[in-house]
């Protein structure tokens, strides 16, 4: 733990890290923490979990060597205006990890970034988010998970950190450069919204301009992905004009790179 403090430097007074070998879920265990009156800034990270979960009810495949979870609280003011969080905590991936050697690198709506290396586009880190209300304001959890090795997931196309850096960093490095960041995002989202972080989001888009299939509660639409507007909605150009959408999963239609 001195290590990571030292790597965080003068944001160390700003995290409150506690290291598990296991839990089921960090996002679960920090959202009764957050309930208990856990600070902004508090994170669990965890060795292996159990029962980690991704974004609509999928599992996160977590082992210590081969992934970095952890969970970061952080608290907001009633009436925050939270749309485009998602986007904003990807934005802070992505430069942290650029900065760490990182190369090839996107970001996927809502919730993804991806390693676009020879092969295609393949899942390197999810982001969860899950919120809660009390009297303090509104307790954000945001949960993350990196691939350091691929893991096999059916169906899925997924790298390792270890893939698109030439030199691996070590854990503390990382995690230190990841709350770095995402301290710095969150900062300006607090004061200025997703709108200010819009335009880097969009030149990280990996589908920017490309003919992409959303589906959407079992429901199929295609159009052209103009990436997203001020509040963090996905734009679709499609046949009946441009539309915004809230949820669902993009991906490359068949037949385009």
């Amino acid at each position: 733990m001195m290590l990571l403090r030292q790597a965080l430097g003068s944001n160390a007074s700003r995290f409150d890290v506690d290291l598990l070998p296991e839990c089921p879920s960090t996002n679960a265990l920090l959202l009764e923490r957050a309930a208990e009156g856990a600070p902004s800034g508090s994170v669990l990270v965890a060795e292996r979990q159990t029962a980690g979960r991704g974004r609509r009810g999928r599992v996160w495949v977590s082992s210590p060597k081969d992934s970095l979870t952890f969970s970061l609280l952080w608290r907001w003011r009633k009436n925050t205006p939270l749309a485009g969080l998602s986007l904003a905590v990807g934005l802070a991936l992505h430069r942290a990890l650029h900065g760490l050697g990182a190369r090839d690198l996107g970001l996927k709506w809502p919730n993804d970034l991806l390693y676009c290396g020879a092969n295609g586009a393949a899942k390197l880190a999810g982001i969860l988010i899950e919120l809660a209300s009390d009297a303090r304001g509104i307790a954000s959890v945001i949960g993350i998970g990196i691939n350091l090795n691929a893991p096999q997931v059916p169906e899925q196309a997924t790298a390792g950190l270890q893939d698109c850096c030439a030199e691996m960093p070590d854990r503390d490095t990382l995690l230190a450069a990841l709350l770095t960041e995402l301290a710095r995002h969150l900062d300006l989202f607090a004061s200025v919204g997703f709108a200010a972080l819009r335009a880097d989001w969009q030149l990280r888009n990996v589908w920017q301009d490309k003919h992409v299939r959303l589906l959407d509660d079992e429901s199929i639409i295609e159009g052209i992905c103009r990436g997203v507007d001020d509040d963090g909605a996905l734009l679709l150009a499609t046949t009946a004009g441009l539309q915004r959408f809230w949820t669902g999963d993009v991906s490359l239609r068949a037949g385009e790179a």
